[in-house]
């Protein structure tokens, strides 16, 4: 029913010129209540669906920071694992050229 309809029914049920049952305006009530009711329930499911949505997203947003923020971790290991090679390997090159220096100012 639409809702212009039942403001008819309300205005000619509140008239003393009609002579409709005593029992309609307690079912319009309820129907208002109805519509009203559906009506809630649905924004109420539209606002759950959104929110649900919205913990989703900020869930793989976190998953996404997590994962970059272990990437740069586990980088900044690997650079540090290589910076330490470089070193061992550059004293280890230094050491060699300091004997193979004395062996031959010695010699």
């Amino acid at each position: 029913m639409p809702l212009w309809v039942f403001f008819v029914i309300l205005t000619l049920t509140s008239g003393s010129h009609c002579s409709l049952p005593t029992s309609l305006p307690f079912r319009m009530r309820r129907y208002a209540d109805a519509i009203f009711t559906n009506s809630y329930r649905k924004v109420l499911g539209q606002l759950s669906a959104r929110k649900l949505l919205q913990d989703i997203m900020s869930r793989q947003q976190g998953e996404r920071n997590q994962e970059q923020g272990t990437r740069v971790r586990l980088g900044r290991q690997v650079d540090s694992m290589w910076a330490d090679h470089r070193q061992v390997a550059l004293e280890s090159l230094l050491v060699a050229l300091l004997q193979k220096h004395s062996r031959d100012s010695q010699g």
